[in-house]
């Protein structure tokens, strides 16, 4: 059973780093990729990164290229988003999710299993 639990949301300010974790407790996501996306309120949930199983293909929305950094320690079943520069507008919920295959996908809909989200909050 898939269960994703993230954590390493807070506030900070602009300019400063989060790292937000994705742990499943259910050892279920072996094989597939992970994919984090976001919402901000009266927001449209959007694709942030995803990494494939082995780590060797990682995909990033152009607003985060080059600040952000996806990772993953498959024998601990967690993957990892290294958060650096942050801006305003970064703040929101931040969710990981399990792919439906072993591709990364860019849309929601190719994903099946959500965590419950952990909030970023940037000031200014």
């Amino acid at each position: 059973q898939v269960q994703l639990v993230e954590s390493g949301g807070g506030l900070v300010q602009a300019g400063d780093s989060l790292r937000l974790s994705c742990t499943d407790s259910g050892r279920a996501i072996g094989g597939y990729a992970v994919g984090w996306f976001r919402q901000a309120p009266g927001k449209e949930r959007e694709f942030v990164a995803g990494i494939s199983w082995s780590g060797g293909t990682t995909l990033y929305a152009d607003s985060v290229k080059g600040r952000f950094a996806i990772s993953g320690d498959n024998a601990k079943m967690t993957r990892y988003l290294q958060m650096n520069s942050l801006k305003p507008e970064d703040g929101a919920t931040y969710y990981c999710a399990r792919s439906l295959d072993g591709s990364i996908g860019r849309t929601p809909r190719t994903y099946n299993y959500w965590g419950q989200g952990t909030q970023v909050t940037v000031s200014a």
